[in-house]
C-alpha cells in the first residue's frame, strides 16, 4: 500500500540496478497539499485571539443606588466589551432590596441592556432584629457617621413603587422570578471556574448561597469585595466600614469560605481617590443619557461649590475586575471579621502571618493607578 500523499517518481528516474529491485523514489507533497496546510494554519492563528480574549463572566452583587457608586459600577461593567455581565443580584444595604431592584432596572434601561437579569435577594441581615434595635446599638457602640443606609428608611411596598418614585412610570423590564441566592448558585454551577462575583454591598446573598450549596465554593473563579477597613478607621463606627458593618456575620462566612481567589477593596484604597468637577466635566461633555443623569444629580452641587468632591468606593472595585493592571499596591493577608456583638462589631481583621483557625488568605488592595482609573471610568461612561 502506498503511504498517503506519496507519489512515485516518473519512470525515467528509476534507474535499473542489476539484480536489485527498482527503488521507489518519493517526492514532496503536491502544491495543493501545501495550500491546504497553510489555510489550516491560518485558521488556527485567527481563532487563537478569540480564545485568549474571551469575555470575563461577572455577577454584580449590590445594594444598588442611582449613579455613585453602585450605579456607576454597573454602567462600567455593562458598557465594557470584554465583560459578560451575567446578572445583577440585589441585597439590602445602602437601599432596601425593592429600591435597589428598581434602580438597577432603570439604569439597565438607560444603557439599553434589558438582557441583563436582575434578581431580588435577601432583605434582612443575618442577625435577628438588627433593624429594630439599630438605634440602641448605635448608642451603645458609638458611630463615626450618621449614615446607616436603608436602616434609616421604611422599606417600600414593592420595586414598582420605588421605580415610580425615582424614574416615573413602569419599568419595561422586570426582575427574574428566581431569588438572588438561587440565581447565584445556578449561574455559578452553569459556568464552573469562570464566574467572578463582585460583591459591592453587604455579603448576605453570597453567604446564604455558600451555606445552602457549599459545592459552589471551588467553582467560583474569584470573589471581589468592596468592604472593610484594615489599616484605617471605619466609616460607620470607629471600628467598622459600612458593608461589613451592615452584616458582619455574612461577611465572616464569606471571608472564611475557601474560595480559589479573594480580592478585597477596602477603605484603605477607596478613601484616596475623589470624584471632582474635572471628572464631572469629562463625563458630561457629550450629550448622552448618562451625561444627562449626571447633570441632574451633580450639576447643582458643583454650581453651589466647584470644589465639591466625593468618594467613589464601588467603582474602584469594578475597575479592578475590568482591568487588574490598575492595581499598583496590594498585600496578601489572612482576613476575618469580628462578629461579636460589641464595640468592635463588624471590624475587619487581618494577619500578615497565620491567622486564627478557619481564616483564609485574601489579596487586599491598597493603591491603584489613578490616572488610568479615571480614564477607564470616563471612557466607559461616555459611550
Amino acid at each position: 500500500m502506498k503511504p498517503p500523499n506519496e507519489k512515485y517518481a516518473p519512470a525515467s528516474l528509476n534507474r535499473p540496478d542489476s539484480g536489485r529491485t527498482k527503488k521507489k523514489v518519493l517526492i514532496m507533497p503536491a502544491a495543493k497539499n501545501f495550500r491546504i496546510i497553510l489555510v489550516a494554519l491560518t485558521l488556527l492563528l485567527l481563532a487563537a485571539p478569540s480564545v485568549t480574549l474571551a469575555k470575563s463572566k461577572v455577577i454584580l452583587d449590590t445594594d444598588m443606588v442611582v449613579l455613585y457608586d453602585d450605579g456607576v459600577a454597573l454602567m462600567m461593567l455593562a458598557n465594557h466589551p470584554d465583560i459578560d455581565l451575567l446578572g445583577v443580584t440585589i441585597v439590602s444595604g445602602n437601599t432596601w432590596v425593592p429600591d435597589g431592584a428598581a434602580y438597577a432596572l432603570g439604569q439597565l434601561e438607560l444603557l439599553n441592556r434589558p438582557d441583563v437579569p436582575v434578581a431580588m435577594g435577601v432583605r434582612w441581615p443575618l442577625r435577628p432584629s438588627r433593624y429594630e434595635n439599630i438605634r440602641l446599638e448605635r448608642k451603645m457602640f458609638g458611630y463615626s457617621s450618621d449614615y446607616i443606609g436603608c436602616f434609616a428608611k421604611t422599606p417600600p411596598a414593592s420595586y414598582l413603587d420605588a421605580y415610580r418614585a425615582e424614574f416615573g412610570g413602569t419599568p419595561t423590564i422586570k426582575p427574574v422570578d428566581a431569588p438572588a441566592v438561587n440565581f447565584l448558585i445556578d449561574t455559578i454551577k452553569a459556568n464552573p471556574h469562570q464566574v467572578t462575583v463582585l460583591a459591592i454591598g453587604p455579603c448576605t446573598n453570597l453567604a446564604i448561597a455558600v451555606r445552602i450549596s457549599p459545592e459552589i465554593i471551588p467553582l467560583i473563579k474569584s470573589v471581589v469585595y468592596m468592604g472593610g477597613a484594615f489599616d484605617v478607621p471605619g466609616n460607620t463606627t470607629p471600628a467598622a466600614e459600612f458593608n461589613f458593618w451592615f452584616d458582619p456575620e455574612a461577611a465572616k462566612i464569606c471571608l472564611r469560605a475557601p474560595f480559589p481567589d479573594q480580592l478585597i477593596v477596602p477603605l484603605d484604597v477607596c478613601e484616596k481617590y475623589h470624584f471632582n468637577k474635572d471628572i464631572f466635566d469629562r463625563i458630561t461633555a457629550p450629550d448622552t443619557p448618562i451625561a444627562r443623569m449626571f447633570k441632574k444629580k451633580y450639576a447643582p452641587r458643583f454650581d453651589a461649590d466647584p470644589e465639591y468632591t466625593r468618594l467613589v468606593w464601588d467603582t474602584i472595585a469594578a475597575a479592578a475586575v475590568i482591568d487588574p493592571t490598575l492595581i499598583t499596591a496590594r498585600q496578601t493577608r489572612y482576613v476575618d471579621v469580628n462578629s461579636d456583638y460589641g464595640l468592635d462589631y463588624g471590624r475587619s481583621l487581618s494577619y500578615k502571618i497565620q491567622g486564627p483557625a478557619g481564616t483564609q488568605k485574601a489579596r487586599i488592595l491598597f493603591e491603584i493607578n489613578e490616572k488610568n482609573f479615571w480614564n477607564l471610568m470616563t471612557s466607559l461612561l461616555t459611550k
